[in-house]
């Protein structure tokens, strides 16, 4: 994976300030695939996005992630690491954007949901239905065209269920069991906003840095971020020593 330097970053960042959630988690896969063309991005099945935005975090902050969630049960704080290699190793690999699902006389057609499926679902009054109108390819009951509207709600839950299957990267949910009630609590992990969160911090921590080597040498912004973060902290480290 190719990954933009301090300054790329620092854009990414600076982009995403005036962005919601949606729009940040793309600024972000931008970084994280910058071989594709940015237009087919939110086209691709969900479940890729998220897997090239673990392998992004790997990349810019390492294995090693934090959580920490509140016991639904007992209320009590839980923290534990988890590695985001290990769920770009699971995730990774592009699913078949097409499933096909055959029962009791129906056979389906339905492509996985994408982001742009699903913001464009949850702006509907009933997005379930909107969502499978969106993705459904074809649906056919004894050799007749069947609309999506039309589906029995058994061949819908089938449709869930083989989507989930197709793409279990598209639903990233943790079940963590409480150290101290031993309750199990789920919570849905959501990566866009978590690296967010990360770049958030590092382009902040990043900033000051930058002026305070200003300050102190009469650096340029760009030839400050042309240093490797080594030579940027001894750098920091010999300011605070005058």
């Amino acid at each position: 994976m190719a990954i933009a330097g301090a300054a790329g970053l620092l854009a990414t960042w600076e982009a995403g300030l005036a962005e919601a959630p949606v729009g940040r988690a793309l600024l972000l896969h931008r970084t994280a695939r910058p071989d594709l063309d940015p237009a087919h991005l939110p086209v691709l099945p969900l479940g890729e996005r998220e897997a090239d935005l673990f392998a992004l975090r790997r990349a810019l902050f390492g294995e090693r992630m934090q959580v920490r969630l509140e016991c639904t049960a007992c209320g009590a704080d839980m923290e534990f690491d988890l590695d985001a290699g290990e769920f770009a190793r699971s995730l990774g690999g592009a699913p078949d954007s097409v499933v096909r699902v055959r029962q009791d006389g129906w056979d389906v057609e339905f492509r996985l949901p994408s982001v742009a499926d699903l913001t464009a679902a949850a702006r509907a009054a009933e997005p379930r239905t909107a969502l499978l109108a969106r993705c459904l390819v074809s649906a056919v009951r004894d050799g007749s065209a069947v609309a999506a509207d039309d589906l029995p709600a058994p061949v819908q839950r089938r449709i869930a269920e083989a989507a989930e299957a197709a793409d279990p990267g598209a639903d990233v949910t943790l079940n963590v069991a409480c150290p101290e009630c031993g309750q199990a609590t789920r919570a849905e992990l959501d990566i866009a906003s978590y690296l967010w969160t990360e770049l958030d911090a590092w382009a902040r921590d990043v900033l000051l840095d930058v002026h305070l080597l200003a300050t102190a040498y009469g650096w340029s912004e760009p030839e400050i971020l042309a240093l490797s973060p080594l030579r940027r902290c001894y750098y920091l480290e010999l300011c605070a020593d005058v």
